[in-house]
């Protein structure tokens, strides 16, 4: 079917329906990356199906790693090895997807070639001395355009360091570590405060080895990777959309299947329970228990509806989830967020756009440097809103115009294939 560019979203008194969403983006991302460079075969079932982890399959591809795709998700990868991968004769172009730019620079750091790596004009903005400034002191040198993609990046034979993120940011992790797996010595990273553990997983599932104390985590240089049979749950992220329409709208109960339930990324179902749903879990027993993701059923059922207010020492676990809690006020009550100034540089500035998103659908929303107030608990008349590029507003969007009076459009509808291709086929369904 052709791009969405725009779609509009008719009300909906409530959601109903058992379904399963796309496998989880960042765990995709990491094991097409450990795959690479591990030796031997890792075949992947439910890989993710959206844009940003094609870029990541794609410039793989650039750098001489064998990948077949089949059907209904399956990726197969013949690993290279740690030193392996080959100078491509051209840039990488990660798309919209700074994942694949900051964990794969962590990993062309320690190979012995240059390698250009740039994106999108979203991707081009995004800020990315948090990750050369570790590279750089690991021995590498990184040009860019003031701290911007492109980035070229001149790899060598890498040295251990012991890094101190300033903000908590798996991506920073992430790549960091993936050097440190080129490097000689034992190389760790200090989180200011937990971040999602994906990577720190994903290692163990491919037979590496990782140290972890409290906020310390410390990876070995030069281990084997070995390769192997991977399942992936589904995306809590994604899921995250459907959960909160649950939780809002009168009379709905959505049920996921298979989706991810690492705690590091749950802090949302919390959130929902605070809001007033009815919130129920049911992991599956030993499942996939060597990858350590572990998954299983969720569901959600509106009860009553309160207000939100996320501190900042919630936020790193919250991150992705934001746009989607923010859609909560346009069903009653109202939205606080604090200290998430990070949301500026993601695909959009999020803060800004989530403000201007929902007062065009008829909300009263503030925007503050590190946050936003969006409040609810009056009819709210619908319009039309602008996802800016961003996948995860144009599904913030959608959620939010099911509680409007008349139909809303959604500009730049196109976004969701970012990560969610079929969301609003999905969102169809559960509605009917």
């Amino acid at each position: 079917m052709p791009p969405l560019t725009a779609v509009t979203i008719a009300p909906a008194r409530r959601l109903r329906g058992r379904l399963r969403v796309p496998g989880d983006k960042s765990i995709s991302h990491r094991y097409a990356m450990l795959a690479a460079l591990a030796d031997g075969l890792s075949m992947m079932t439910h890989f993710a199906p959206g844009a940003d982890c094609r870029s990541t399959l794609a410039c793989l591809r650039r750098l001489g790693v064998e990948i077949k795709e089949g059907s209904a998700g399956t990726v197969s990868v013949m690993g290279r090895g740690l030193l392996h991968l080959s100078s491509p004769a051209a840039a990488l172009d990660a798309g919209n997807s700074g994942t694949t730019l900051r964990l794969l620079s962590g990993i062309l750091a320690g190979q012995p070639f240059a390698t250009t790596i740039g994106g999108d004009a979203s991707l081009s903005r995004r800020p990315m001395r948090r990750i050369i400034e570790p590279l750089e002191r690991m021995g590498a040198r990184v040009e860019s355009s003031d701290g911007r993609p492109p980035l070229t990046i001149h790899g060598t034979a890498l040295h251990a360091i012991a890094h101190r993120p300033e903000v908590p940011s798996a991506q920073i992790k992430s790549a960091v570590l993936l050097a440190g797996l080129l490097a000689d010595g034992t190389t760790s990273v200090v989180e200011p405060a937990a971040t999602r553990d994906h990577t720190e997983r994903a290692l163990v599932a491919f037979s590496g080895t990782v140290h972890l104390d409290r906020l310390t985590v410390s990876v070995p240089g030069r281990q084997r990777l070995t390769g192997r049979p991977l399942s992936i749950p589904g995306d809590f992220s994604s899921a995250a959309f459907w959960l909160v329409a649950a939780a809002a709208l009168p009379g709905s109960r959505v049920e996921i299947e298979e989706v991810g339930l690492n705690p590091t990324r749950t802090a949302l179902l919390d959130v929902l329970r605070r809001f007033g749903a009815r919130v129920t879990v049911e992991p599956i027993a030993d499942r996939d228990e060597a990858a350590g993701e572990p998954r299983g059923l969720v569901a959600v059922e509106c009860d009553r509806m309160g207000s939100i207010e996320i501190a900042p020492a919630e936020v790193p676990g919250l991150i992705d989830e934001l746009p989607a809690i923010a859609a909560l006020a346009a069903h009653g009550g109202e939205v606080t967020v604090r200290g998430a100034a990070e949301l500026r540089v993601k695909e959009s500035d999020r803060i800004a756009a989530l403000v201007a998103g929902f007062r065009a659908l008829g909300l009263e929303a503030d925007e503050r440097p590190d946050g936003f107030t969006i409040r609810g608990g009056r009819p709210m008349r619908g319009g039309v809103a602008d996802a800016r590029g961003d996948h995860r507003m144009a599904m913030a969007f959608a959620i939010a115009a099911l509680a409007a009076e008349q139909p809303s459009t959604i500009d730049g509808a196109d976004a969701v294939a970012i990560s969610y291709p079929n969301f609003f086929e999905t969102l169809d369904r559960l509605t009917s």
